[in-house]
């Protein structure tokens, strides 16, 4: 037997590793007082008090109540309550309460068994505490008269032991079987004589065993009858019933029978119970003529499974016969199961690893059989599972990692169903809340931003914002911006601009000049308030709007030269002839920088044109002996923006209607000199000029690379990307006239003048035309035209323009 034991110690040692196979077990006497000491349940079971505290050491039982306490700083198991061993076991020889002591990280059970040992603190108690015999005089010595047995709630050497009768007589003597019987029985020892004594009256003692011993005692009386001396008979000593928890209040459990010989009153019987226990403490009654034994009161199998009835048959004459019943309840799935929680942990943060324990909790039914067993399982849930821990004893662990963003809240249901029929069911719900880990950076609501400002500015205007929210909660989600250096290599972003670090609005701090910074790139950073914070960027791109802030710049005729330079017109120059051609820029762009020309004054309005989109003034008329020869003109160049910016360029016009063929020879001498000194002045002219040219494309080279190295170290594009470029749009703009430069030969072996335009310097770019009309016209050549210095010719000849210098800086 002992091997056996052990075998199957062994066994469940394998199988539940967190559990210790033999129970502790302790002794306790009751009625001790709350807070005694009953044993130090730490030592017996290995642990050590700073253990039982780490690990929430508690006590968890089977039925919920808590007769025991333990003290977690000194391990000690003492009593919680009074114990009153009659109440928790009534008469049951052993009385032993067993709870587990529980344990987690890790989860480990202890079983504990208290054996409750009975002290002498009750009395033995009679039912009645006088009881009458009518006997009949001729009985028989030797008959036996039942009476009902003392009780005694305590157990063991402390119950009944003796009975005796007080004062003795002659005529009864006690005598019991056993002490654990209901009834004890009065012995006559001899005849009774109703003549000579028709009553008797004395004590019927019963004593217990206890130290010192307590006794009761029921007052005997004794009437002697004349003759019945047929009592009642039961057909059977022990009668047994089933009935059903469940069966109504009239219920028949089953019928008793008893007959008496006798004849007439004294064959007449009665049935009742014995007054060992109160009709108003069964739930049954018997009918007092029938025999019948009904249900009164529902049934528990829960609270009684088995009811053990004494009944008495008496008949007219005062002769009783007894019997017992034994009703049995049967057991019917009624009680659904019951979940008891013992310990759960909300909330759990969101990067809770997958597989820890949130709850505790174990399962009961009242019921038994198959109608106690219980099954448990989750209602629709994946990232929570069951684990079973110890007999009924379950953990609810997570099955994956849990994300907040998804899902904040878990309505974890427990399902508890037991195997009767039909099935009860019981649900056990844990609201599992997730608290927040700063795992998502904020995410901007565009993935880049264009923001416009006009130039000119007002300091701190609002120009956008930017919107960034973060998918966490509290300070993990509260966003603050900030601005960031573009390049890893800039020690500062660009101060020029400003976010509101709380709402994402961008302002410009200082006036912008389009034609100095066209476009500006930031980076914003919106950063949460998390540990560490997590941050995310976004670029955003501010574009500078122009506005009409440059007044055309007249760039030919000079208006800046002393004394100003006149125009030649030949008189033999015919209507639409090319006198010349204003030429201005405007540092604007769009529809900012186009430009219209006017004639505003002139000596002879008449005389001259001016073209409204490509500033070329030509012959309107003839020319006349009447004409001024020197003409005055002053051109208006006006931008189209709003208000409209204009300028004004005052020009110089000789007329050569005084030269003649025939005044030529006689003055050939003063043509050959000034012939010498214009082309010294000329030759001189032209190394100036190419110096300043080239001097000029040096400077515009290395103001590009400068600028290009701006670019490259900040945020501001200037302009078009090339030079090409921009030449191409002056010549779609068709605002920058056409290249010239003269060239004058006299000589005077023939007897004539050449005079022509030559071609440009710079290199022809492809004529780019415009829809509207805005275009500079295509080469055109004239015609020689003779004048009056003989046969000396003049020919002049237009080239088309170079490109458009607009937007770029001029000196």
């Amino acid at each position: 037997m002992a091997s056996a034991r052990q075998v199957l110690c062994l066994c469940a040692l394998l199988c539940v590793p967190r559990v210790r196979c033999e129970p502790i077990r302790y002794s306790v006497a009751e009625e001790g007082e709350s807070g005694s000491v009953v044993a130090n349940v730490a030592e017996d079971a290995g642990l050590t008090p700073a253990q039982l505290s780490a690990r929430r050491a508690r006590i968890a039982s089977a039925d919920g109540r808590q007769h025991f306490r333990l003290e977690r700083a000194t391990g000690r198991l003492v009593l919680a309550e009074r114990l009153d061993r009659e109440e928790m076991c009534g008469h049951s020889l052993t009385c032993t309460l067993a709870f587990e002591l529980l344990l987690e990280n890790p989860l480990q059970f202890f079983r504990v068994e208290v054996a409750v040992e009975d002290v002498n603190d009750h009395s033995p108690v009679f039912p009645e505490e006088r009881v009458t015999f009518k006997i009949l005089e001729t009985s028989d010595p030797g008959s036996r008269f039942p009476v009902e047995a003392a009780q005694d709630l305590d157990v063991g050497s402390n119950s009944i032991q003796a009975y005796t009768i007080a004062p003795e007589n002659e005529y009864f003597s006690v005598s019991f079987k056993h002490l654990r019987n209901k009834f004890i029985e009065l012995v006559l020892e001899k005849p009774l004589d109703r003549e000579e004594q028709p009553e008797l009256l004395f004590s019927l003692i019963a004593a217990d065993g206890g130290s010192p011993p307590r006794s009761g005692t029921a007052q005997i009386h004794i009437i002697v009858l004349d003759v019945n001396d047929n009592a009642p008979t039961f057909s059977q000593d022990v009668y047994v019933g089933q009935v059903l928890e469940s069966a109504p209040a009239g219920s028949v459990v089953l019928s008793v029978v008893a007959t008496d010989p006798d004849v007439g009153l004294n064959g007449d019987i009665s049935y009742r119970f014995s007054q060992a226990v109160s009709d108003s403490q069964l739930p049954f009654t018997i009918d007092a003529i029938s025999g019948e034994i009904r249900v009164t009161k529902p049934l528990d199998f829960e609270t009684t499974q088995k009811y053990e009835l004494s009944m008495l048959a008496t008949d007219g004459g005062g002769l009783s016969g007894m019997c017992n019943a034994v009703v049995e309840v049967t057991d019917v799935n009624d009680n659904a199961p019951e979940v008891v929680v013992s310990s759960f942990s909300s909330p759990l943060p969101e990067n809770t690893e997958p597989g820890t324990v949130v709850a505790v909790f174990a399962v009961r039914d009242r019921d038994s059989g198959v109608n106690g067993e219980i099954n448990c399982a989750l209602e629709d849930q994946l990232s929570f599972s069951l684990r079973p821990a110890y007999k009924n004893y379950y953990e609810l662990v997570t099955m994956n990692t849990l994300d907040r963003e998804e899902t904040a809240q878990y309505l974890v249901v427990i399902l508890a169903a037991d195997a009767g029929s039909p099935p009860l069911t019981t649900t056990q719900t844990f609201t599992v809340n997730i608290s927040d880990v700063n795992d998502n950076a904020p995410v901007f609501n565009q993935t880049s931003y264009t923001m416009y400002v006009r130039e000119n500015n007002i300091p701190g205007v609002l120009v956008g914002a930017v919107s960034a929210v973060d998918s966490d909660a509290g300070p993990n989600a509260k966003v603050t911006y900030s601005l960031r250096p573009v390049h890893p290599t800039e020690q500062d972003p660009c101060s020029c601009i400003s976010v509101n670090s709380e709402n994402g609005h961008v302002f410009v701090l200082r006036p912008l000049d389009y034609e100095q910074v066209r476009q500006l790139e930031v980076l914003v950073s919106a950063t949460d308030a998390g540990s560490p914070p997590l941050s995310t960027n976004v670029t955003v791109h501010l574009l500078v709007v122009d506005e009409n802030d440059n007044a055309p710049l007249v760039l030919h005729p000079a208006q800046d030269s002393s004394p100003p330079s006149s125009e030649l017109v030949p008189a033999s120059a015919e209507v639409g002839d090319l006198v010349t051609k204003v030429v201005a820029v405007d540092a604007d762009s769009g529809q900012n920088s186009w430009l219209s020309f006017h004639l505003l004054r002139a000596t002879d309005p008449g005389l001259f044109a001016v073209g409204s989109q490509n500033g070329e003034v030509r012959l309107r008329r003839p020319v006349t002996e009447r004409d001024a020869v020197k003409q005055k003109l002053e051109v208006l160049v006006r931008d189209n923006g709003r208000p409209p910016l204009s300028a004004t360029a005052a020009l110089n016009v000789l007329l050569l209607n005084g030269l003649s063929q025939e005044h030529l020879p006689q003055q050939e001498l003063a043509v050959q000199d000034e012939d010498s000194s214009l082309t010294i002045y000329l030759i001189v002219s032209l190394v100036f000029v190419s110096l300043l040219f080239l001097t000029s494309i040096t400077a515009f080279v290395a103001c590009k690379l400068l600028k290009r190295k701006e670019l490259k170290g900040g945020h501001v594009l200037y302009g078009m990307g090339n030079l090409q470029s921009s030449l191409a749009e002056g010549a779609a703009a068709g605002t920058l006239p056409h290249a010239y430069c003269y060239e004058i030969n006299l000589t005077t072996g023939s007897g004539n003048s050449e005079f022509k335009f030559l071609k440009p310097i710079l290199p022809s770019l492809p004529p780019q035309h415009s829809g509207t009309g805005r275009g500079v016209a295509d080469t055109e050549d004239f015609p020689p035209v003779p004048n009056s210095m003989g046969d000396a010719a003049l020919d002049i000849s237009s080239t088309p323009p170079v490109g458009d210098f607009n937007g770029l800086p001029f000196n």
